[in-house]
């Protein structure tokens, strides 16, 4: 396996007299055997970086490395990277051992070590007893298996995916992200994944990189991304419901308080922000606040008057969409507790959960 390095990686694309930067100063290294994810909305730059690495693109700008050897020049099929995409690129005529055995045959390899390749990856995938189907007579999740097992035949320094499970339904993509990461687990692989799932970011990736208009906009653990986002474009983007990003200033009322813009309501700070805040009074600044962070006041003195506008019940959990003086808020709440829309309901915010940022830049500011 090798470890994968972007030094000031650019992608521009030209059409005439106009460009496109696509993917603006990229700086990565991912470690050998790391399973890095880059996760963003769509047309942010994260399949273009994929394509790069695996020479299906070109790099504008920059250097790129796999293991120590510069590979900006080096054809996509001398650089020993296995690409899954999102559509299974079988093909229809052969069976699935076919398909796995495909390219190994066009490397020439010895027909013994061919089979046991084929084999040893079947065994890895749990697909033995279907490597006499054709495409057509596997189910979508099948077929994705044999895809995955097509790049880990090769033997290849680094296993690169494009959205391999966005085809799948909601239960099978749970499924594959479990194989993928027990695969991660088995090998040892190097493995960079590209969605624009944040679930599948945050369950898969020993660290993800968070993309917004080809750049880079953050990159840590999963869980310190969504504890600690370094901006509201983060904050926003990671996390189902996102964290609740509400404008304001600071104000002075007996200590320190956020006010919501129009005074629609007031959030008293706990004393460690004080240091952070003291000299924005009257600044702009954006509170951020988690849904799981958000409960009903048990004292109708406390908290802030919400109006109740949909409640989504989900099981175990509740859902509750609410808002006041334009500001919207998202609560995630006990099943247990009862809450009906068009209710008026005061919502108290755990100041362990809470974040804020810069109203101008939109950057985290560090309690």
């Amino acid at each position: 396996m090798a470890s994968v390095t972007f030094i000031g990686v650019r992608k521009i694309y030209s059409a005439g007299r106009s460009t496109r930067v696509a993917v603006e100063a990229f700086d990565l290294s991912v470690a050998d055997g790391e399973f890095v994810v880059l996760v963003g909305p769509s047309g942010c730059g994260k399949s273009t970086t994929l394509r790069m690495v695996a020479g299906l693109e070109s790099v504008s700008e920059g250097e790129l490395r796999i293991g120590e050897r510069l590979v900006n020049d080096v054809p996509a099929k001398d650089r020993n990277v296995a690409m899954v995409f999102q559509n299974y690129a079988l093909y229809p005529h052969m069976t699935a051992y076919e398909n796995l055995a495909f390219n190994l045959r066009l490397r020439r390899l010895p027909e013994t070590e061919v089979d046991r390749r084929v084999r040893e990856a079947a065994g890895v995938l749990r697909i033995d007893g279907l490597l006499d189907r054709r495409p057509r007579q596997l189910s979508g999740g099948e077929q994705q298996r044999v895809a995955l097992g097509r790049a880990l035949v090769r033997q290849p320094q680094v296993f690169l995916f494009d959205e391999p499970l966005s085809n799948l339904d909601a239960k099978l993509r749970v499924q594959m992200r479990r194989e993928i990461a027990r695969l991660h687990r088995q090998l040892g692989a190097t493995m960079i994944y590209v969605t624009h799932d944040q679930a599948e970011a945050m369950t898969l990736g020993n660290r993800i990189v968070v993309m917004d208009a080809g750049r880079i906009q953050q990159v840590d653990a999963p869980l310190a991304v969504y504890d600690a986002p370094r901006n509201t474009f983060v904050a926003g983007f990671i996390g189902s419901p996102p964290m609740n990003l509400i404008e304001g200033e600071i104000a002075r009322d007996g200590g320190l308080v956020f006010r919501a813009r129009g005074g629609a309501f007031s959030v008293p700070l706990d004393a460690r922000w004080t240091r952070a805040l003291e000299g924005r009074a009257g600044g702009p600044v954006i509170l951020g606040v988690r849904p799981e962070h958000v409960r009903p006041a048990t004292d109708q003195r406390a908290g802030a008057s919400f109006r109740v506008d949909l409640v989504e019940p989900l099981g175990q959990e509740l859902l509750v969409y609410a808002s006041a003086g334009g500001h919207e808020l998202v609560a995630r709440l006990p099943a247990d507790i009862r809450v009906s829309a068009g209710a008026q309901v005061r919502f108290g915010f755990d100041d362990r959960g809470l974040s804020c940022f810069d109203g101008g830049s939109r950057e985290r500011i560090p309690a």
